[in-house]
Formats: structure tokens, sequence, C-alpha cells
């Protein structure tokens, strides 16, 4: 992943942690067992799914509205670029969600993006305070065709903090309150969350201020991605806008 360029918005961003605890009284099994299996269904995850629309096909955004509001979703989360419609969700019932996506597009392409790969939150940060309200930018790109060079890009996202710290310490200047990575095949989904009232264009520079470590790191991941379908020459990552 690359940080985003005030040029060429290039970005190259780069694991999901989950545990479930169960525990009961001295009484019968059966509500023990009960309690365990609704801990569970309480365990939320943070998924992406994406629609590709068809050519020449007319999407009904009213009733993703309508669905994503039956599961208490925030429309900030509903976002577009081009032919593809993207789902962000924070659930304990994920697949439904898809289920659900798929049986309103029958003859749509539906991606299931079902865990991030890379999870920066602020609690990698000297400060840790957390902005109460966030606002959510989403990006999109490929990486290149060749396996060995997927495999070496996930190689340098798993040692990210412990080997480039620089970068996630470009993230802490700049306010970023998470930044997840998802993969699907080659395709890559960015979600940045920052401060509500802030701007992208305000906080980015602040990654690479007195740190040029990040600009090394942001050249060499740039031979390991390159832009959707769709995209301009020489445009790598791009912007899923809020569905209108």
């Amino acid at each position: 992943m690359r940080l985003l360029k005030n040029s060429g918005w290039l970005l190259s961003l780069l694991i999901p942690l989950c545990m479930l605890a169960a525990c009961g009284g001295n009484n019968a099994k059966a509500p023990v067992a009960d309690t365990a299996s609704k801990s569970k269904t309480l365990v939320n995850k943070k998924v992406i799914v994406e629609i590709i629309i068809p050519k020449d096909s007319v999407f009904n955004d009213h009733a993703l509205y309508d669905l994503a509001k039956g599961f208490g979703l925030d429309h900030q989360n509903l976002v577009r670029w081009n032919n593809r419609v993207a789902v962000y969700a924070d659930l304990s019932n994920p697949e439904e969600l898809v289920s659900a996506i798929k049986k309103e597009y029958p003859a749509d392409t539906i991606q299931y993006f079902d865990a991030p790969f890379y999870n920066f939150n602020r609690k990698m940060c000297k400060d840790t305070i957390v902005s109460k309200e966030w606002t959510n930018i989403f990006l999109s790109a490929n990486l290149v065709a060749d396996p060995k060079l997927q495999q070496e890009y996930l190689d340098y996202h798993k040692t990210q903090f412990e080997k480039w710290p620089e970068v996630s310490n470009g993230f802490c200047n700049a306010q970023f309150q998470q930044l997840l990575v998802f993969r699907n095949g080659r395709q890559l989904m960015l979600v940045i969350s920052i401060p509500k009232g802030k701007t992208l264009d305000e906080l980015n520079p602040l990654t690479t201020k007195n740190n040029p470590r990040v600009d090394e790191w942001n050249k060499l991941m740039s031979k390991y991605q390159e832009g959707l379908p769709g995209t301009k020459k020489g445009e790598t990552w791009v912007f899923l806008k809020a569905l209108k």
C-alpha cells in the first residue's frame, strides 16, 4: 500500500482479531451452551460487499437503501465508483447481508471481502484518543497479475508494523482513526476513517511530514498495484463516492 500523494492520489496502503468467551454458573449445562452460542452471534465483523453492475444496466439504489436500513447500516457507507457499488458493514451476521444483496440483485456480480488483512487503529499511537464521530473514505485498486508479486505485497504488510513503523506513525500523525485493507482475488478495498469535519486533503500531507521513510515505502509499493478496469492511464487508486 502506498500513502496518498498530493499530485496523483496514489495510495499504497497496506489482521483482524476475534475473541470469544463463554462462562456459566453451577446450574444446568443447557443455559451455559445457550449463552456461549449467543456470545458468538454478538461478535461483530467488518466486511465489504461489492455489487458489480452489468454494462447498460440500471441500478436500483432505493432497494439498497431499504436493505441497508434493515441491517442498521449508515448510508455514508454505501458508495460507488463507475459500475461498482460497495457496502461497508460492521455486523455480527454479515453472511445474512450478503444473502440479502444477492437476492435483491440476482443479475449482478456480488463480491464479498470478508475480513481486512491489514488493520490500523489508534491503539498503535502514542495519542490513543479516538474521535467520537468518523468519516469513512473508500478507495479501490487491483494488485498486479503476477502471483509472486501479490505474495510479496502481502508479506510486506504482515511485517509493516515491525519493519516499517514510520508508516503507521504517519497515520497517527494524520489523525487517522482506523485504516483497513481488504482483499478479494486481485482487488483491494481500502477504508480510511478520519475525524468528522476533517478532510483527507487536509490530513494526508501529515503522513509524510518529516517522515522520509514513508516516501521509500510509497516507491516500493508502487510496483505491486494497478488500476481497476475502467481507470485512466496512470491511475491506480480510485475513490468510491457516496451513493446518490
